[in-house]
């Protein structure tokens, strides 16, 4: 669901950011404690600024407090246009909703629970059938 909406935001000219929440967190951290400060505004502006940010597999990732950080910034600043855009999130996991709080901080969790809109998806997972 998420590459097809992505797909037609694309053809809209709109920027579209899709990332695994591990490998989103971690290049966030990365970029900003190393010494290329360009680079990092880049790639944080680029997390920040996007019309349209997937986040997927939210809850694989290990966490620390820094992660925390930084998902909490990710998700504060596009929820409240921070970045003076209008920026929209999408953010995929196979936990629930009880799960994030329990899991998450609960200024993150009152957030995903607060501002975004939840679907569950049933059915048979399609990577099995191949």
């Amino acid at each position: 669901m998420s590459n097809c909406i992505a797909s037609e935001l694309l053809k809209k000219g709109k920027t579209v950011l899709y990332q695994t929440s591990p490998v989103l967190l971690e290049s966030v951290i990365d970029y900003k404690l190393s010494k290329q400060k360009e680079t990092s505004e880049d790639i944080c502006k680029s997390v920040l600024e996007a019309d349209l940010l997937i986040i997927d597999d939210l809850g694989t990732e290990t966490l620390n407090s820094m992660k925390l950080s930084e998902l909490f910034t990710i998700l504060n600043t596009r929820i409240l246009n921070l970045n003076k855009r209008s920026t929209k999130t999408i953010i995929s996991t196979n936990l629930n909703i009880k799960d994030i709080f329990n899991i998450y901080e609960e200024r993150i969790g009152s957030r995903i629970a607060g501002y975004y809109d939840i679907y569950y998806f049933f059915g048979e997972d399609l990577r099995f059938k191949r």
